[in-house]
Protein backbone atom coordinates (compact mmCIF):
# COMPACT_ATOMS: atom_id res chain seq x y z
CA UNK A 1 0.00 0.00 0.00
CA UNK A 2 2.80 2.40 0.96
CA UNK A 3 4.69 1.63 -2.25
CA UNK A 4 1.55 2.36 -4.28
CA UNK A 5 1.06 5.71 -2.52
CA UNK A 6 4.70 6.63 -3.14
CA UNK A 7 4.30 5.75 -6.82
CA UNK A 8 1.10 7.82 -7.11
CA UNK A 9 2.85 10.75 -5.43
CA UNK A 10 5.73 10.58 -7.92
CA UNK A 11 3.38 10.44 -10.89
CA UNK A 12 1.46 13.49 -9.68
CA UNK A 13 4.72 15.28 -8.91
CA UNK A 14 5.99 14.73 -12.46
CA UNK A 15 2.64 15.73 -13.96
CA UNK A 16 2.38 18.97 -12.00
CA UNK A 17 5.94 19.97 -12.97
CA UNK A 18 5.00 19.68 -16.65
CA UNK A 19 1.48 21.11 -16.64
CA UNK A 20 0.99 23.39 -13.62
CA UNK A 21 4.37 24.52 -12.36
CA UNK A 22 5.76 24.23 -8.86
CA UNK A 23 4.57 27.62 -7.60
CA UNK A 24 0.97 27.19 -8.75
CA UNK A 25 0.89 23.65 -7.41
CA UNK A 26 2.12 24.94 -4.05
CA UNK A 27 -0.78 27.41 -3.96
CA UNK A 28 -3.24 24.59 -4.64
CA UNK A 29 -1.66 22.51 -1.87
CA UNK A 30 -1.81 25.44 0.58
CA UNK A 31 -5.59 25.60 0.08
CA UNK A 32 -5.88 21.81 0.44
CA UNK A 33 -3.80 21.91 3.63
CA UNK A 34 -5.94 24.74 5.01
CA UNK A 35 -9.19 22.88 4.38
CA UNK A 36 -7.83 19.59 5.77
CA UNK A 37 -6.48 21.21 8.92
CA UNK A 38 -9.73 23.15 9.30
CA UNK A 39 -11.66 19.89 9.44
CA UNK A 40 -9.06 18.43 11.85
CA UNK A 41 -9.66 21.39 14.18
CA UNK A 42 -13.42 20.86 13.96
CA UNK A 43 -12.93 17.18 14.74
CA UNK A 44 -10.86 18.06 17.80
CA UNK A 45 -13.49 20.52 19.06
CA UNK A 46 -16.28 18.00 18.42
CA UNK A 47 -14.39 15.24 20.24
CA UNK A 48 -13.80 17.43 23.27
CA UNK A 49 -17.44 18.55 23.35
CA UNK A 50 -18.65 14.93 23.23
CA UNK A 51 -16.36 13.90 26.07
CA UNK A 52 -17.60 16.89 28.09
CA UNK A 53 -21.21 15.94 27.40
CA UNK A 54 -20.45 12.50 28.79
CA UNK A 55 -18.93 14.03 31.93
CA UNK A 56 -21.89 16.40 32.42
CA UNK A 57 -24.32 13.50 31.91
CA UNK A 58 -22.58 11.40 34.56
CA UNK A 59 -22.41 14.30 37.02
CA UNK A 60 -26.11 15.16 36.60
CA UNK A 61 -27.37 11.56 36.50
CA UNK A 62 -25.49 10.33 39.56
CA UNK A 63 -25.26 13.65 41.44
CA UNK A 64 -21.49 13.40 41.79
CA UNK A 65 -21.24 16.93 43.18
CA UNK A 66 -17.61 17.33 44.35
CA UNK A 67 -16.63 14.00 42.83
CA UNK A 68 -16.09 15.70 39.46
CA UNK A 69 -12.50 16.17 40.65
CA UNK A 70 -11.85 12.53 39.66
CA UNK A 71 -12.64 13.12 35.98
CA UNK A 72 -9.29 14.73 35.07
CA UNK A 73 -7.60 11.66 36.57
CA UNK A 74 -9.74 9.40 34.36
CA UNK A 75 -8.99 11.44 31.24
CA UNK A 76 -5.24 11.50 31.89
CA UNK A 77 -5.26 7.77 32.68
CA UNK A 78 -6.91 7.06 29.32
CA UNK A 79 -4.40 9.39 27.65
CA UNK A 80 -1.48 7.44 29.16
CA UNK A 81 -2.99 4.14 28.03
CA UNK A 82 -3.48 5.48 24.51
CA UNK A 83 -0.02 7.05 24.21
CA UNK A 84 2.03 4.29 25.88
CA UNK A 85 0.17 1.13 24.96
CA UNK A 86 -1.65 1.86 21.70
CA UNK A 87 0.47 4.21 19.60
CA UNK A 88 3.58 3.48 21.74
CA UNK A 89 5.19 6.79 20.82
CA UNK A 90 6.30 9.73 22.94
CA UNK A 91 4.28 12.79 21.95
CA UNK A 92 5.89 15.63 23.90
CA UNK A 93 4.75 19.23 23.53
CA UNK A 94 3.25 20.34 20.22
CA UNK A 95 4.95 23.57 19.17
CA UNK A 96 8.49 22.52 20.26
CA UNK A 97 8.03 19.31 18.27
CA UNK A 98 7.12 21.32 15.17
CA UNK A 99 10.08 23.67 15.58
CA UNK A 100 12.51 20.80 16.12
CA UNK A 101 11.22 18.90 13.09
CA UNK A 102 11.99 21.97 10.98
CA UNK A 103 15.49 22.52 12.36
CA UNK A 104 16.73 18.94 12.86
CA UNK A 105 14.48 16.46 11.03
CA UNK A 106 14.25 17.99 7.55
CA UNK A 107 10.59 18.79 8.15
CA UNK A 108 9.69 15.12 8.64
CA UNK A 109 6.85 14.63 11.12
CA UNK A 110 5.66 11.02 11.50
CA UNK A 111 2.15 10.29 10.28
CA UNK A 112 0.84 9.19 13.69
CA UNK A 113 1.08 12.81 14.91
CA UNK A 114 -1.92 13.67 12.74
CA UNK A 115 -4.42 11.70 14.80
CA UNK A 116 -2.61 10.85 18.06
CA UNK A 117 -2.63 14.37 19.48
CA UNK A 118 -6.29 14.89 18.57
CA UNK A 119 -7.28 11.78 20.49
CA UNK A 120 -4.91 12.36 23.43
CA UNK A 121 -5.82 16.02 23.95
CA UNK A 122 -9.54 15.24 23.57
CA UNK A 123 -9.26 12.82 26.49
CA UNK A 124 -7.13 15.14 28.61
CA UNK A 125 -9.08 18.36 28.07
CA UNK A 126 -12.51 16.79 27.65
CA UNK A 127 -12.28 15.19 31.08
CA UNK A 128 -11.13 18.46 32.66
CA UNK A 129 -7.33 18.66 32.38
CA UNK A 130 -6.24 22.25 33.01
CA UNK A 131 -4.64 22.84 29.60
CA UNK A 132 -5.70 23.92 26.09
CA UNK A 133 -6.18 22.47 22.62
CA UNK A 134 -4.12 24.90 20.56
CA UNK A 135 -0.69 23.26 20.85
CA UNK A 136 -1.99 19.79 19.88
CA UNK A 137 -3.91 21.08 16.83
CA UNK A 138 -0.84 23.03 15.66
CA UNK A 139 1.20 19.82 15.93
CA UNK A 140 -1.48 17.76 14.16
CA UNK A 141 -1.77 20.39 11.44
CA UNK A 142 2.00 20.52 10.97
CA UNK A 143 2.02 16.73 10.59
CA UNK A 144 -0.63 17.04 7.87
CA UNK A 145 1.48 19.63 6.04
CA UNK A 146 4.66 17.56 6.37
CA UNK A 147 3.09 14.35 5.12
CA UNK A 148 1.35 16.04 2.17
CA UNK A 149 4.66 17.64 1.19
CA UNK A 150 6.50 14.33 1.39
CA UNK A 151 3.74 12.53 -0.51
CA UNK A 152 4.23 14.87 -3.46
CA UNK A 153 8.05 14.74 -3.18
CA UNK A 154 8.41 18.45 -2.59
CA UNK A 155 11.75 20.07 -1.84
CA UNK A 156 12.81 20.68 1.74
CA UNK A 157 11.99 24.37 1.47
CA UNK A 158 8.47 23.69 0.22
CA UNK A 159 7.81 21.06 2.90
CA UNK A 160 8.77 23.62 5.54
CA UNK A 161 6.44 26.12 3.91
CA UNK A 162 3.57 23.60 4.00
CA UNK A 163 4.27 22.97 7.69
CA UNK A 164 4.01 26.73 8.19
CA UNK A 165 0.77 26.81 6.18
CA UNK A 166 -0.66 23.97 8.27
CA UNK A 167 0.32 25.64 11.55
CA UNK A 168 -1.29 28.83 10.29
CA UNK A 169 -4.44 26.94 9.36
CA UNK A 170 -4.59 25.30 12.80
CA UNK A 171 -4.60 28.64 14.63
CA UNK A 172 -7.02 30.17 12.11
CA UNK A 173 -9.50 27.31 12.55
CA UNK A 174 -9.30 26.81 16.31
CA UNK A 175 -9.61 30.53 17.11
CA UNK A 176 -11.46 31.73 13.98
CA UNK A 177 -8.63 34.24 13.68
CA UNK A 178 -7.05 34.22 10.17
CA UNK A 179 -4.92 37.36 10.67
CA UNK A 180 -3.52 36.12 13.96
CA UNK A 181 -2.71 32.79 12.31
CA UNK A 182 -0.40 34.39 9.73
CA UNK A 183 1.31 36.47 12.42
CA UNK A 184 1.72 33.30 14.50
CA UNK A 185 3.50 31.54 11.64
CA UNK A 186 5.92 34.43 11.26
CA UNK A 187 6.49 35.09 14.98
CA UNK A 188 6.33 31.65 16.63
CA UNK A 189 7.01 29.15 13.83
CA UNK A 190 9.53 31.76 12.59
CA UNK A 191 8.92 31.44 8.89
CA UNK A 192 10.54 34.21 6.86
CA UNK A 193 8.05 36.54 5.21
CA UNK A 194 8.74 36.56 1.48
CA UNK A 195 6.57 36.96 -1.58
CA UNK A 196 6.90 33.21 -2.08
CA UNK A 197 5.61 32.34 1.38
CA UNK A 198 3.04 35.08 2.02
CA UNK A 199 0.37 34.00 -0.47
CA UNK A 200 0.35 30.30 0.57
CA UNK A 201 0.10 31.35 4.23
CA UNK A 202 -2.83 33.64 3.48
CA UNK A 203 -4.61 30.98 1.41
CA UNK A 204 -4.18 28.32 4.11
CA UNK A 205 -5.32 30.69 6.82
CA UNK A 206 -8.48 31.87 5.10
CA UNK A 207 -9.34 28.33 3.87
CA UNK A 208 -9.19 26.96 7.42
CA UNK A 209 -11.07 29.93 8.84
CA UNK A 210 -13.85 29.54 6.25
CA UNK A 211 -14.23 25.86 7.16
CA UNK A 212 -14.57 26.90 10.80
CA UNK A 213 -17.04 29.67 9.95
CA UNK A 214 -19.22 27.42 7.78
CA UNK A 215 -19.53 24.60 10.31
CA UNK A 216 -19.42 26.43 13.65
CA UNK A 217 -20.59 29.96 12.88
CA UNK A 218 -18.93 33.35 12.77
CA UNK A 219 -19.50 34.24 16.40
CA UNK A 220 -16.58 35.42 18.52
CA UNK A 221 -15.05 32.90 20.93
CA UNK A 222 -15.33 35.41 23.76
CA UNK A 223 -18.37 37.64 23.96
CA UNK A 224 -17.75 41.31 24.76
CA UNK A 225 -21.00 43.15 25.37
CA UNK A 226 -19.51 46.62 25.38
CA UNK A 227 -16.01 48.08 25.43
CA UNK A 228 -15.19 51.47 26.85
CA UNK A 229 -13.27 53.78 24.51
CA UNK A 230 -9.53 54.09 25.10
CA UNK A 231 -8.65 57.03 27.34
CA UNK A 232 -5.21 58.62 27.63
CA UNK A 233 -5.58 58.98 31.40
CA UNK A 234 -5.49 55.16 31.72
CA UNK A 235 -2.12 54.76 29.97
CA UNK A 236 -0.25 54.62 33.27
CA UNK A 237 -2.49 51.77 34.43
CA UNK A 238 -1.93 49.84 31.19
CA UNK A 239 1.81 50.28 31.66
CA UNK A 240 1.54 48.96 35.21
CA UNK A 241 -0.60 46.02 34.02
CA UNK A 242 2.07 45.24 31.40
CA UNK A 243 4.75 45.10 34.10
CA UNK A 244 2.65 42.88 36.34
CA UNK A 245 1.66 40.45 33.56
CA UNK A 246 5.30 40.30 32.47
CA UNK A 247 6.41 39.40 36.01
CA UNK A 248 3.60 36.83 36.29
CA UNK A 249 4.66 35.35 32.92
CA UNK A 250 8.18 34.83 34.25
CA UNK A 251 6.79 33.20 37.41
CA UNK A 252 4.57 30.96 35.26
CA UNK A 253 7.49 29.97 33.03
CA UNK A 254 9.97 29.40 35.87
CA UNK A 255 7.59 27.18 37.86
CA UNK A 256 6.64 25.26 34.72
CA UNK A 257 10.26 24.62 33.71
CA UNK A 258 11.38 23.80 37.26
CA UNK A 259 8.54 21.30 37.66
CA UNK A 260 9.45 19.57 34.40
CA UNK A 261 13.10 19.46 35.45
CA UNK A 262 12.25 17.87 38.79
CA UNK A 263 9.93 15.24 37.32
CA UNK A 264 12.35 14.31 34.52
CA UNK A 265 14.30 12.50 37.24
CA UNK A 266 11.26 10.37 38.10
CA UNK A 267 11.45 7.38 35.76
CA UNK A 268 8.10 5.74 36.50
CA UNK A 269 5.23 7.27 34.53
CA UNK A 270 2.75 5.90 37.08
CA UNK A 271 4.47 7.64 40.00
CA UNK A 272 4.29 10.87 37.98
CA UNK A 273 0.65 10.13 37.24
CA UNK A 274 -0.39 9.66 40.86
CA UNK A 275 1.56 12.70 42.08
CA UNK A 276 0.08 14.82 39.29
CA UNK A 277 -3.55 13.76 39.66
CA UNK A 278 -3.50 14.07 43.44
CA UNK A 279 -2.19 17.63 43.11
CA UNK A 280 -4.63 18.43 40.29
CA UNK A 281 -7.61 16.90 42.06
CA UNK A 282 -6.85 18.77 45.26
CA UNK A 283 -6.50 22.09 43.42
CA UNK A 284 -9.76 21.60 41.51
CA UNK A 285 -11.57 20.67 44.73
CA UNK A 286 -10.54 24.01 46.30
CA UNK A 287 -10.71 26.03 43.07
CA UNK A 288 -13.28 24.44 40.70
CA UNK A 289 -12.76 27.27 38.19
CA UNK A 290 -9.44 25.58 37.27
CA UNK A 291 -11.32 22.57 35.88
CA UNK A 292 -10.76 22.35 32.11
CA UNK A 293 -9.72 25.12 29.73
CA UNK A 294 -11.56 27.86 31.59
CA UNK A 295 -13.33 29.49 28.62
CA UNK A 296 -16.53 30.04 30.62
CA UNK A 297 -14.58 31.79 33.34
CA UNK A 298 -12.85 34.04 30.81
CA UNK A 299 -16.22 35.11 29.38
CA UNK A 300 -17.46 36.01 32.86
CA UNK A 301 -14.27 37.90 33.64
CA UNK A 302 -14.66 39.95 30.44
CA UNK A 303 -18.11 40.99 31.67
CA UNK A 304 -16.60 42.08 34.98
CA UNK A 305 -18.03 39.14 36.92
CA UNK A 306 -16.07 37.06 39.42
CA UNK A 307 -18.77 34.54 40.35
CA UNK A 308 -16.98 31.81 38.39
CA UNK A 309 -14.26 31.48 41.05
CA UNK A 310 -16.93 30.75 43.71
CA UNK A 311 -19.13 28.32 41.78
CA UNK A 312 -19.24 24.82 43.36
CA UNK A 313 -16.93 25.87 46.21
CA UNK A 314 -17.38 25.30 49.94
CA UNK A 315 -16.73 29.02 50.54
CA UNK A 316 -19.22 30.40 48.00
CA UNK A 317 -21.09 32.41 50.65
CA UNK A 318 -18.02 34.18 52.02
CA UNK A 319 -18.28 37.24 49.79
CA UNK A 320 -16.44 40.50 50.43
CA UNK A 321 -14.25 42.39 47.99
CA UNK A 322 -10.95 41.74 49.75
CA UNK A 323 -11.84 38.06 50.06
CA UNK A 324 -12.62 38.01 46.32
CA UNK A 325 -9.20 39.54 45.64
CA UNK A 326 -7.48 36.90 47.79
CA UNK A 327 -9.34 34.11 45.97
CA UNK A 328 -8.43 35.57 42.56
CA UNK A 329 -4.75 35.77 43.54
CA UNK A 330 -4.93 32.15 44.70
CA UNK A 331 -6.64 31.06 41.47
CA UNK A 332 -3.95 32.83 39.47
CA UNK A 333 -1.09 31.13 41.31
CA UNK A 334 -2.68 27.69 41.51
CA UNK A 335 -3.48 27.77 37.80
CA UNK A 336 0.26 27.42 37.19
CA UNK A 337 0.41 24.35 39.42
CA UNK A 338 -2.73 22.90 37.81
CA UNK A 339 -1.16 23.21 34.35
CA UNK A 340 2.10 21.65 35.56
CA UNK A 341 0.21 18.81 37.28
CA UNK A 342 -1.75 18.05 34.11
CA UNK A 343 1.40 17.77 32.03
CA UNK A 344 3.47 15.96 34.67
CA UNK A 345 0.82 13.29 35.18
CA UNK A 346 0.79 12.49 31.46
CA UNK A 347 -1.83 14.81 29.97
CA UNK A 348 -1.54 16.24 26.46
CA UNK A 349 -2.47 19.85 25.74
CA UNK A 350 -1.26 23.37 25.05
CA UNK A 351 -0.45 26.63 26.82
CA UNK A 352 -2.58 29.10 24.84
CA UNK A 353 -5.75 28.56 26.90
CA UNK A 354 -3.97 28.64 30.30
CA UNK A 355 -2.27 31.89 29.23
CA UNK A 356 -5.59 33.45 28.22
CA UNK A 357 -7.31 32.32 31.42
CA UNK A 358 -4.47 33.62 33.59
CA UNK A 359 -4.48 36.89 31.67
CA UNK A 360 -8.23 37.34 32.15
CA UNK A 361 -7.94 36.72 35.90
CA UNK A 362 -4.96 39.11 36.04
CA UNK A 363 -6.92 41.90 34.36
CA UNK A 364 -9.98 41.33 36.57
CA UNK A 365 -7.83 41.25 39.70
CA UNK A 366 -5.99 44.41 38.67
CA UNK A 367 -9.28 46.28 38.20
CA UNK A 368 -10.73 45.11 41.51
CA UNK A 369 -7.64 46.11 43.49
CA UNK A 370 -7.80 49.66 42.15
CA UNK A 371 -11.54 49.72 42.78
CA UNK A 372 -10.75 49.23 46.45
CA UNK A 373 -8.83 52.50 46.34
CA UNK A 374 -11.62 54.39 44.61
CA UNK A 375 -10.24 54.15 41.06
CA UNK A 376 -12.78 52.72 38.62
CA UNK A 377 -11.13 51.19 35.59
CA UNK A 378 -13.03 49.77 32.57
CA UNK A 379 -12.94 46.11 33.61
CA UNK A 380 -13.55 44.55 30.18
CA UNK A 381 -10.72 46.58 28.65
CA UNK A 382 -8.27 45.53 31.34
CA UNK A 383 -9.30 41.89 31.22
CA UNK A 384 -8.61 41.78 27.47
CA UNK A 385 -5.35 43.66 27.92
CA UNK A 386 -4.36 41.23 30.68
CA UNK A 387 -5.02 38.30 28.35
CA UNK A 388 -2.73 39.84 25.74
CA UNK A 389 -0.10 40.62 28.38
CA UNK A 390 0.21 37.12 29.84
CA UNK A 391 0.15 35.45 26.44
CA UNK A 392 2.81 37.85 25.17
CA UNK A 393 5.05 37.18 28.18
CA UNK A 394 4.59 33.40 28.33
CA UNK A 395 4.73 32.72 24.58
CA UNK A 396 7.15 35.58 23.76
CA UNK A 397 4.78 36.48 20.95
CA UNK A 398 3.51 40.06 21.42
CA UNK A 399 2.14 40.50 17.89
CA UNK A 400 0.29 37.20 18.03
CA UNK A 401 -1.20 38.21 21.40
CA UNK A 402 -2.34 41.62 20.13
CA UNK A 403 -4.07 40.33 17.01
CA UNK A 404 -5.50 37.25 18.74
CA UNK A 405 -7.29 39.22 21.46
CA UNK A 406 -8.61 41.69 18.89
CA UNK A 407 -9.91 38.91 16.60
CA UNK A 408 -11.43 36.52 19.14
CA UNK A 409 -13.29 39.27 21.01
CA UNK A 410 -13.95 41.87 18.33
CA UNK A 411 -11.97 44.31 20.47
CA UNK A 412 -10.35 46.10 17.54
CA UNK A 413 -10.84 49.47 19.23
CA UNK A 414 -8.36 48.39 21.91
CA UNK A 415 -5.30 48.09 19.70
CA UNK A 416 -3.42 50.85 21.55
CA UNK A 417 -3.82 49.41 25.09
CA UNK A 418 -3.24 45.89 23.75
CA UNK A 419 0.02 47.08 22.18
CA UNK A 420 1.11 48.86 25.36
CA UNK A 421 0.47 45.90 27.67
CA UNK A 422 1.82 43.26 25.26
CA UNK A 423 5.02 45.15 24.50
CA UNK A 424 5.82 45.94 28.14
CA UNK A 425 4.97 42.39 29.27
CA UNK A 426 7.18 40.93 26.54
CA UNK A 427 10.17 43.11 27.35
CA UNK A 428 9.71 42.58 31.09
CA UNK A 429 9.67 38.80 30.57
CA UNK A 430 12.73 39.00 28.30
CA UNK A 431 14.78 40.49 31.12
CA UNK A 432 14.64 37.18 32.98
CA UNK A 433 13.98 34.76 30.13
CA UNK A 434 15.50 35.16 26.68
CA UNK A 435 13.27 32.44 25.23
CA UNK A 436 9.72 31.28 25.84
CA UNK A 437 8.98 28.06 27.69
CA UNK A 438 8.06 26.53 24.31
CA UNK A 439 11.49 27.26 22.81
CA UNK A 440 13.93 27.42 25.74
CA UNK A 441 15.21 23.83 25.51
CA UNK A 442 15.54 24.10 21.72
CA UNK A 443 17.52 27.33 22.09
CA UNK A 444 19.82 25.78 24.70
CA UNK A 445 20.52 22.87 22.36
CA UNK A 446 21.10 25.16 19.39
CA UNK A 447 18.06 23.73 17.61
CA UNK A 448 15.88 26.83 17.50
CA UNK A 449 15.41 28.56 14.17
CA UNK A 450 15.26 32.34 14.14
CA UNK A 451 15.00 34.95 11.41
CA UNK A 452 18.83 34.92 11.17
CA UNK A 453 19.53 32.83 8.06
CA UNK A 454 23.15 32.02 9.00
CA UNK A 455 22.16 30.88 12.50
CA UNK A 456 19.37 28.76 11.01
CA UNK A 457 21.73 26.95 8.65
CA UNK A 458 24.07 26.12 11.52
CA UNK A 459 21.17 24.99 13.75
CA UNK A 460 20.05 22.55 11.04
CA UNK A 461 23.45 20.84 10.87
CA UNK A 462 24.01 17.67 12.89
CA UNK A 463 27.28 17.57 14.81
CA UNK A 464 27.55 13.78 14.42
CA UNK A 465 27.70 14.12 10.63
CA UNK A 466 30.69 16.47 10.96
CA UNK A 467 32.90 14.22 13.10
CA UNK A 468 35.84 12.61 11.25
CA UNK A 469 37.36 9.51 12.82
CA UNK A 470 40.23 8.66 10.44
CA UNK A 471 42.90 10.23 12.64
CA UNK A 472 45.34 7.64 14.00
CA UNK A 473 45.84 7.26 17.74
CA UNK A 474 48.88 6.31 19.79
CA UNK A 475 49.30 5.30 23.42
CA UNK A 476 50.40 7.89 25.94
CA UNK A 477 53.36 5.69 27.09
CA UNK A 478 54.57 4.83 23.57
CA UNK A 479 57.99 5.77 22.20
CA UNK A 480 58.99 7.78 19.16
CA UNK A 481 59.70 4.61 17.17
CA UNK A 482 56.05 3.55 17.65
CA UNK A 483 54.93 6.93 16.35
CA UNK A 484 57.19 6.57 13.29
CA UNK A 485 55.50 3.29 12.34
CA UNK A 486 52.13 5.03 12.50
CA UNK A 487 53.24 8.02 10.47
CA UNK A 488 54.29 5.71 7.62
CA UNK A 489 50.70 4.46 7.21
CA UNK A 490 48.93 7.79 7.83
CA UNK A 491 47.42 10.27 5.40
CA UNK A 492 46.95 12.87 8.14
CA UNK A 493 49.42 15.22 9.78
CA UNK A 494 47.80 15.07 13.24
CA UNK A 495 48.18 12.14 15.66
CA UNK A 496 46.03 11.65 18.73
CA UNK A 497 47.58 10.61 22.05
CA UNK A 498 45.28 8.61 24.32
CA UNK A 499 45.62 6.51 27.46
CA UNK A 500 44.40 2.97 28.10
CA UNK A 501 40.85 4.27 28.83
CA UNK A 502 40.72 6.24 25.56
CA UNK A 503 41.00 9.58 27.38
CA UNK A 504 42.43 12.32 25.20
CA UNK A 505 45.89 13.24 26.56
CA UNK A 506 47.12 15.45 23.73
CA UNK A 507 47.92 15.65 20.02
CA UNK A 508 51.09 15.64 17.98
CA UNK A 509 51.36 17.78 14.88
CA UNK A 510 53.71 16.40 12.25
CA UNK A 511 55.10 19.86 11.47
CA UNK A 512 56.37 20.19 15.06
CA UNK A 513 58.40 16.96 15.16
CA UNK A 514 60.22 17.04 11.83
CA UNK A 515 63.53 17.69 13.61
CA UNK A 516 63.31 14.41 15.55
CA UNK A 517 61.69 11.94 13.17
CA UNK A 518 64.76 11.85 10.94
CA UNK A 519 67.10 11.10 13.87
CA UNK A 520 67.02 7.32 14.56
CA UNK A 521 69.13 7.73 17.68
CA UNK A 522 66.13 9.34 19.41
CA UNK A 523 63.60 6.62 18.51
CA UNK A 524 64.09 4.54 21.69
CA UNK A 525 64.87 7.36 24.08
CA UNK A 526 62.08 9.81 23.21
CA UNK A 527 58.59 9.32 24.62
CA UNK A 528 55.41 10.35 22.82
CA UNK A 529 54.21 12.22 25.90
CA UNK A 530 57.21 14.56 25.53
CA UNK A 531 56.23 15.49 21.98
CA UNK A 532 52.53 16.15 22.45
CA UNK A 533 50.64 19.22 23.55
CA UNK A 534 47.12 19.57 24.91
CA UNK A 535 44.92 21.26 22.30
CA UNK A 536 42.63 24.18 22.97
CA UNK A 537 39.77 24.57 22.42
CA UNK A 538 38.08 21.18 22.74
CA UNK A 539 34.63 20.33 21.33
CA UNK A 540 32.30 18.43 23.64
CA UNK A 541 30.12 15.97 21.78
CA UNK A 542 26.92 17.47 23.22
CA UNK A 543 27.69 20.95 21.90
CA UNK A 544 25.67 22.39 19.05
CA UNK A 545 27.07 23.34 15.67
CA UNK A 546 26.64 27.06 16.35
CA UNK A 547 29.09 26.76 19.27
CA UNK A 548 31.51 24.81 17.08
CA UNK A 549 31.36 27.44 14.33
CA UNK A 550 32.14 30.12 16.92
CA UNK A 551 35.25 28.18 17.96
CA UNK A 552 36.53 28.15 14.39
CA UNK A 553 35.68 31.83 14.03
CA UNK A 554 37.69 32.74 17.16
CA UNK A 555 40.73 30.59 16.38
CA UNK A 556 42.96 29.86 13.40
CA UNK A 557 42.52 26.09 13.77
CA UNK A 558 41.58 23.92 10.82
CA UNK A 559 40.80 20.85 12.96
CA UNK A 560 39.47 20.69 16.53
CA UNK A 561 39.25 17.45 18.54
CA UNK A 562 35.91 16.14 19.84
CA UNK A 563 35.57 14.42 23.21
CA UNK A 564 32.74 12.83 25.15
CA UNK A 565 33.40 13.11 28.89
CA UNK A 566 37.14 13.36 28.13
CA UNK A 567 37.01 10.24 25.91
CA UNK A 568 38.42 10.84 22.42
CA UNK A 569 35.79 10.72 19.65
CA UNK A 570 37.28 12.33 16.53
CA UNK A 571 37.85 15.71 14.89
CA UNK A 572 35.74 18.34 13.22
CA UNK A 573 37.37 20.26 10.41
CA UNK A 574 36.71 23.81 9.36
CA UNK A 575 36.49 22.67 5.72
CA UNK A 576 33.81 20.03 6.36
CA UNK A 577 31.72 22.33 8.55
CA UNK A 578 31.50 25.10 6.00
CA UNK A 579 31.14 22.65 3.11
CA UNK A 580 28.01 21.20 4.73
CA UNK A 581 26.84 24.73 5.53
CA UNK A 582 27.04 25.71 1.86
CA UNK A 583 25.31 22.49 0.78
CA UNK A 584 22.43 23.12 3.19
CA UNK A 585 22.18 26.76 2.16
CA UNK A 586 21.81 25.69 -1.47
CA UNK A 587 19.21 23.08 -0.50
CA UNK A 588 17.21 25.61 1.52
CA UNK A 589 17.22 28.25 -1.21
CA UNK A 590 16.51 25.80 -4.01
CA UNK A 591 13.09 26.24 -5.55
Amino acid sequence: MNKMLIKVGRIISIWKSKHIGDKNFLLILSVAVGITVGFAALLLKFSVSQVRRLVVFLVEKYSFNYFYIIFPAIGIFLTIIFVNYIIKKKLGHGIPMVLRSISKNNGIIPFYNIFSRIIASSLTVGFGGSVGLEGPIVASGAAIGSNIGRFFHLSYRHIILLIGCASTAAVAAIFKAPITAVVFALEVIMLDLTTTSLLPLLLSSISAALVSFIFSGQNYIYYVEKLSPFEIKNVIFYILLGLLTGIFSVLFSKIYLKTNLIFEKVKSKWIKYFIGIIALGGIIFVFPSLYGEGYEGVNQAIQGKFDFVFENTFYKNLYGLWFVIIVLISVLLFKIIAVCSTFVSGGVGGLFAPSLFSGAVSGLLFSLIFKQFGINLPVSNFVLAGMAGVMSGVMHAPLTAIFLIAEITGGYSLFVPLMIVSAISFFTARIWMKNSIETLILAQNGELLTHNADANMLAMLDIESLIETNFLTIDYDAKLKDLISIIVDSSRNIYVVIDKENNLKGIIWLENIKQVIFNPELYDNTLVKDLMYYPEPIIERNMNVTQVAKMFEETSHYNIPVVNNEKYVGFISRAKLFSQYRTLLKKFSDD
